[in-house]
């Protein structure tokens, strides 16, 4: 083999080897992560958040979260290697070794830690660690296959990354960071619980007690049903008592939180109906993506999206059927 050839190998090895790395940290969970990390930044410090900060404290959640998916694939991998939709992920497929994991999470979390601690605050990079711990102790090791209620207490792992941002500019939390931590929370099970009701084949397998496992998919979507109700005037506790944003983003949250009913009151009428499932699953991504969005243009003083919001979900709506 010639030396170009044997380079073009060494390189080619390299870069699987670094999409692997990628995947155990499953990126695409992370975005939503930053959103709303970012949106309780913009928000905690009215629109005025210096860039270089933002910048850290998103580069630092990422890694937080990268660190927590990564051992949650670690300790996952037995029952990954049973789930059709999980068993090509590096661990299950061999294509990286567990102490491969432990090191990429090891490292991950310590720059996520180090980040914070430096160039934000003590508050910002406890709170980082408290999400992992959270996610990997509560969720991941003790409730995921214990019991159904696993994704509403352990989803509170992934209603830290607001706390993050909001300390990291504000260095306390006020009451609007853990409203801003009790949306995410509630948004979580009927965010969640529509994907686990098309994938429940695969959780009966591996025996981990989902919700639409144990309880059946009627269950299932009346609970979903039950938490998007909560979530409207959840989300509008930003615009009352906390007056942390106005009204412009309170009309947003109210439509894009009647769309959020709409559709899990549609999958009450038939929990059955795998399509009404998917798109619930799709739409609550999207109701989460522009309530921040209203957020942080509420606190930017963007033109008001509002008004057309009710109008445009319409189409949206059809676009992810």
């Amino acid at each position: 083999m010639t030396f170009l050839a044997r380079l073009s190998s060494s390189t080619g090895d390299l870069s699987t080897k670094l999409l692997d790395y990628v995947q155990l940290t499953k990126p695409r969970l992370i975005l939503l992560f930053l959103i709303t990390t970012a949106a309780a930044m913009e928000v905690a410090g009215q629109g005025r958040v210096a860039p270089q900060l933002l910048l850290i404290t998103l580069v630092s959640g990422t890694c937080a979260a990268a660190a927590a998916n990564t051992i949650n694939c670690l300790y996952d991998r037995d029952i990954d290697a049973m789930m059709e939709r999980t068993r090509h992920r590096p661990l299950p497929a061999g294509r990286v070794a567990p102490w491969e994991a432990v090191f990429l999470a090891v490292l991950l979390a310590t720059t996520a830690f180090g980040l914070l601690a430096v160039f934000a605050n003590l508050l910002s990079a406890g709170l980082a660690m408290a999400g992992i711990a959270v996610y990997v102790g509560v969720y991941t090791h003790w409730l995921k296959r214990s019991s159904p209620q696993n994704i509403v207490i352990g989803g509170a792992a992934g209603a830290i990354p607001p706390l993050v941002g909001w300390a990291a500019v504000t260095g306390e939390l006020g009451w609007a960071a853990w409203v801003l931590f009790a949306i995410i929370f509630i948004w979580t099970p009927p965010h969640f619980w529509p994907l686990a009701m098309l994938i429940q084949e695969d959780y009966a397998r591996v025996q981990v007690p989902m919700l639409p496992v144990v309880g059946g998919n009627r269950l299932t979507a009346e609970q979903i049903f039950r938490y998007t109700l909560a979530l409207v005037p959840t989300s509008l506790l930003l615009v009352y008592p906390c007056g942390v944003v106005s009204w412009g983003y309170g009309l947003g949250a109210i439509a894009l939180g009647s769309w959020f009913i709409y559709g899990a009151w549609q999958l009450t009428q038939a929990p059955e109906d795998r399509d009404r499932a998917r798109r619930l699953f799709k739409f609550s991504i999207l109701y989460m993506m522009l309530l921040c969005a209203a957020m942080v243009g509420d606190r930017l003083r963007l033109p008001p999206l509002c008004p057309p919001v009710s109008a445009a979900l319409g189409g949206l709506w059809k676009c992810l059927s």
